[in-house]
C-alpha cells in the first residue's frame, strides 16, 4: 500500500455542508442518493487531500500532525479508511514506481552499474 498512489474517483459529487463533508456517487449520470457517505473530521482531511494523487505516507503525516495522534494510529486509520473507500469505489489507486527508486543513481550508482 505504501508504493500506491490513491486519489478520488471522478464517478462522485462532494461538498462541504454545516462543517461535514458529503459524498454522492453518481451511476449513470445520476447522483446516487441512496448512497450518500458522510465524513467526519478525520475523512475529511483525508478527502480533501485526495483532491490530487496522494501516497498513504503523505496522508498519515497530514492526519498525525493535524490531530496531534501517534503515527502508528494515524496509519492504522488512514489504511482502514482508504481501504474503504476503495471498496466503495470512492478512492482509485494507482501504482508507481518512486524515483530513485527503481535501480542506482548518482555518480557513485552508475559507476556500480558499470556505467560511465
Amino acid at each position: 500500500m505504501e508504493q500506491q498512489v490513491f486519489f478520488r474517483s471522478q464517478s462522485v459529487v462532494s461538498r462541504i455542508v454545516a462543517g461535514e463533508t458529503l459524498i454522492v456517487p453518481i451511476r449513470g449520470r445520476v447522483g446516487d442518493l441512496a448512497s450518500i457517505y458522510s465524513f467526519n473530521g478525520t475523512g475529511s482531511l483525508i478527502w480533501q487531500m485526495l483532491e490530487s494523487p496522494r501516497t498513504v505516507v503523505e496522508l498519515v503525516e497530514a492526519v498525525a500532525q493535524e490531530f496531534d495522534v501517534e503515527r502508528a494510529r494515524a496509519e492504522k486509520d488512514v489504511k482502514r479508511f482508504v481501504r474503504e473507500m476503495i471498496a466503495v469505489c470512492l478512492v482509485e489507486v494507482s501504482t508507481f514506481v518512486a524515483a530513485g527508486t527503481e535501480g542506482p543513481v548518482g555518480r557513485e550508482g552508475l559507476a556500480a552499474a558499470g556505467a560511465r
